[in-house]
């Protein structure tokens, strides 16, 4: 397995390539993850989201084929060998079991029946420095980079959006997993150093220049896998429709996001059950917290957004209740440290990442002492990284 703070470099692709389809490569890809500032389980509830792109991600190296297989090797699950796929045939169409290879099936699958020409098959090395299942968008990252890869190596004319929905039908109809379009976007529509505001209903957005003076953003990774299409998500998404329709009748409203506090907290006795009462406050808090956030990192108030972001995973614990020992340890004892301004749960929940907003010249102590906690309470250990922000899907060129 490829460690996550793994350099990758150009090289590594070459040398991969060829280790592994004894030929050499013509092109190399990148992708990136992504982080979400604040804006949780908002995107499908037609909110507003606050995510950026990191240089951590998902790497190719690619040549084309003179027939029409497509022949997929990722050293991340190198004990599964070679793949091989032929175009226009069943299995290709199809999701088998929990392969990796499903992400790339899907996005050829979902692109050609929109009428993009793939005339020949590609031989793809794969290789990232993102854990799986760390809620750091590996499979979003992965969608894009196929996308990326498709659209050179066949000139397709598909649009930055029109990729993005595309990996959003692969998530929701090809893998199962009922996600909204924050993480494909994220990954997309990346930009160095800024982060994006996406109004998921509207899909309207724009890159916020990211500007935390003597902070850096620490991703704090609980090393506890998380599984989103086998977890509570889709039972959370559900909820939240739940909670929709029934203040529907008495409030007319699209979404849980076109809502205010203040309607919300009116309406509130509409909703039945204190479950979908908790979803549905979450859901419309959070977007309002995303509001007030965004204003706060205009005026330069780095208190009140660490505030904010503190808020979102109090908000994220108790009312959604997706966050589990692990993440909770990570953000109460890093709202403890010296010189954090917040810190917070991101992606799906139930493990995976948490991030803090940290004075660069704390970060050694913070880690320290927050390892040190975790792995008394956990029993085993999370790992730290300061996340850099990064452009979106890119063709790499050899030095």
């Amino acid at each position: 397995m490829v460690e996550m703070s793994q350099t990758i470099t150009v090289e590594t692709l070459e040398n991969g390539f060829k280790s592994a389809f004894d030929l050499p490569a013509s092109h190399y890809y990148f992708a990136p993850g992504r982080i979400n500032l604040i804006g949780e389980h908002t995107d499908y509830n037609g909110g507003r989201v606050f995510p950026c792109a990191i240089s951590l991600g998902t790497y190719a190296a690619v040549s084309p084929r003179d027939d029409q297989e497509f022949h997929l090797f990722s050293q991340n699950f190198a004990d599964q060998g070679v793949q091989v796929s032929t175009l226009n045939t069943p299995e290709i169409q199809q999701k088998v079991g929990n392969q990796w290879t499903n992400y790339p099936k899907g996005m050829l699958r979902y692109l050609t029946e929109a009428g993009a020409q793939i005339t020949h098959g590609l031989n793809v090395y794969i290789v990232g420095n993102l854990p799986d299942g760390a809620g750091l968008s590996s499979s979003a990252s992965l969608e894009m980079l196929f996308g990326k890869i498709f659209q050179d190596e066949f000139q397709l004319k598909v649009t930055p959006l029109d990729m993005v929905k595309t990996g959003v039908k692969v998530e929701n109809q090809f893998i199962g997993l009922n996600s909204g379009i924050m993480d494909q976007f994220a990954v997309e529509m990346g930009k160095k150093d800024n982060a994006v505001l996406l109004d998921t209903n509207t899909l309207k957005y724009e890159h916020v220049p990211l500007k935390l003076g003597d902070h850096v953003i620490i991703i704090m990774n609980t090393n506890k896998r998380r599984e989103l299409a086998d977890s509570k998500y889709n039972e959370h998404r559900r909820e939240c429709e739940e909670a929709l329709a029934q203040l529907q009748t008495g409030v007319k409203t699209p979404t849980l996001g076109a809502l205010d506090k203040e309607t919300f907290d009116e309406y509130s006795y509409l909703i039945q059950s204190e479950p979908l009462l908790k979803r549905a406050r979450h859901a419309v808090f959070e977007n309002q917290r995303v509001g007030e956030a965004i204003k706060a990192l205009k005026n330069q108030d780095l208190e009140k957004f660490g505030r904010l972001v503190n808020a979102s995973h109090m908000s994220l614990q108790y009312d959604f209740e997706v966050t589990g020992k692990e993440l909770d340890t990570l953000a109460h004892t890093a709202w403890q440290q010296p010189g954090v301004l917040g810190a917070r749960m991101i992606g799906g929940g139930y493990g995976g990442c948490a991030i803090a907003l940290v004075q660069k010249d704390q970060v050694p102590n913070f880690e320290a002492a927050v390892g040190k906690v975790y792995q008394e309470k956990i029993g085993y250990k999370a790992d730290f990284y300061v996340a850099e922000i990064a452009d979106g899907p890119s063709q790499l060129q050899k030095r």
